[in-house]
C-alpha cells in the first residue's frame, strides 16, 4: 500500500528545505517524525505536516480497502522539495532606484509505503555507482551525424573562458 501528500506553495526556498527533506528520505514514518520534531530547521514543521497528511491518507485508503493498517510499519519511500513560483517583489535603493527581492517557494511531495515495498535509494554524486551510470548513459547516448561534436565543443569552452575562435585570429591577422 502506498500513499502520497503534496503541498504547493511552501513559502520558503527549496534549497533549504532539501537539507532536512534528505534526512528523512527511506527512514520509517517513526523515525522521521522523531528526526523532524527536533529539528531546529523552520523548513521541518512543514515537511512534518505533509509527512502527516501522508500517513493519514495512507490510513484512509488502507480503511477503504478493509486491509490492516500500522502507521508504525510505513516507510518514507519518496521524499522531494521542487522549486515553486518565485514571488517577485522590489525594495527601494538609492537614487530612486529599485532593488528587487526574489521570495522563493517550494513544492514538498512525499510518498509512504508498507515496509514490504522496495525503497528506491538515492545514488549520491560523486560515488563510484553514480559514476558508473553516467558512463552507461554517456555511452547509450546516440550521437547526432555530422554534428563535428568534439569542434563545437573547444569552441563553446573557448568562448566560456574568453579565449578568442580560429575565426577571430584570423580577423586579427588580417588587419
Amino acid at each position: 500500500m502506498e500513499a502520497r501528500a503534496i503541498q504547493r506553495t511552501v513559502r520558503q526556498s527549496a534549497r533549504k528545505m532539501r537539507l532536512v527533506i534528505d534526512q528523512i528520505r527511506g527512514r520509517a514514518v517513526p523515525e522521521a517524525y522523531a528526526i523532524l520534531r527536533f529539528s531546529k530547521k523552520l523548513a521541518a514543521k512543514q515537511i512534518h505536516k505533509v509527512l502527516k497528511s501522508a500517513v493519514a491518507n495512507a490510513e484512509q485508503q488502507a480503511q477503504r480497502q478493509n486491509a490492516a493498517f500500522d502507521a508504525d510499519r510505513l516507510r518514507v519511500r519518496y521524499a522531494v522539495v521542487n522549486e515553486g513560483p518565485t514571488l517577485k517583489r522590489y525594495t527601494q535603493a538609492a537614487m530612486g532606484r529599485a532593488t528587487p527581492i526574489l521570495k522563493r517557494t517550494s513544492h514538498v511531495e512525499i510518498h509512504v509505503a508498507g515496509e514490504d515495498a522496495p525503497i528506491a535509494a538515492p545514488v549520491r554524486a560523486g560515488t563510484a555507482e553514480a559514476k558508473a551510470g553516467a558512463k552507461a548513459e554517456a555511452i547509450a547516448r546516440p550521437v547526432r551525424a555530422g554534428s563535428g561534436g568534439k569542434t563545437r565543443t573547444k569552441r563553446t569552452k573557448a568562448k566560456k573562458a574568453g579565449k578568442s575562435t580560429k575565426k577571430k585570429i584570423k580577423k586579427k591577422e588580417e588587419r
